[in-house]
């Protein structure tokens, strides 16, 4: 019974990897239907959203199913509950590379991004795919050094969101309202995407060493200061 309960505690994991992985995928995929006007991907980006949420329903289900007849303390609760709420943030990934090729559909057959914010576009785009990919490698490896890298790796996608709004406000701007509204949405989608990655890893770091990511990185204070 109890070798059943650990390879349903295993599966979980998987699934939780297996998200992250399609998250990715999608948010690259997304990001190249945009740049490049392509229809066709955009459409494929948005279907694919659905088997996303299918395996976080399906996780969610086999988690609650877990506490309810295993009822597992210490460890083994941090790992269902904290999969869980990592779930929950590759689900709202997924929704949010979703966005981005719903934008994408909008404004076909142009781009919503003008030619001199396509390489920033760009580089948001990988950089979100980079930091979902680093994620998964986290979830797999359950190592903490590399989980709290990442927080450090979404300060350069702050910095390209920054570098977006720098634009905007430009007196130079000249795409007129709507591209500035498309913009800046596709801004914040990146953003918030790149905080998901974030936020999966910290959650590894709960579930390894049972203390919040914050409280690990606080320096330590010295006697007297």
């Amino acid at each position: 019974m109890r070798d059943a309960y650990h390879e349903e505690l295993d599966s979980i994991g998987e699934g939780l990897v297996e998200m992250a992985r399609l998250v990715g995928s999608a948010i690259g995929r997304a990001t190249t239907a945009m740049l490049d006007a392509d229809l066709k991907l955009a459409e494929s980006v948005i279907a694919a959203d659905q088997k996303v949420d299918d395996l976080q329903h399906d996780l969610e289900a086999r988690a609650i199913a877990l506490l309810a007849r295993q009822q597992p303390v210490a460890t083994d609760l941090r790992i269902v509950v904290t999969s869980l709420r990592m779930s929950a943030d590759l689900e709202r990934s997924g929704d949010l590379a979703q966005h981005v090729a719903k934008l994408a559909r909008l404004r076909f057959p142009e781009t919503a991004v003008p030619q001199d914010l396509q390489a920033t576009i760009l580089e948001m785009g990988q950089l979100a795919q980079r930091l979902m990919a680093k994620a998964a490698e986290v979830i797999i490896t359950k190592d903490v050094d590399l989980a709290l890298q990442l927080e450090t790796d979404d300060d350069e996608m702050d910095l390209l969101h920054r570098t977006l709004f720098q634009h905007l406000i430009d007196d130079r701007w000249k795409h007129g309202i709507e591209t500035a509204v498309d913009v800046t949405l596709l801004g914040r989608y990146y953003e918030r995407f790149a905080d998901h990655a974030v936020s999966v890893a910290k959650r590894v770091v709960y579930l390894v060493t049972g203390e919040h990511a914050d409280e690990l990185q606080q320096p330590t204070q010295v006697d007297g200061a």
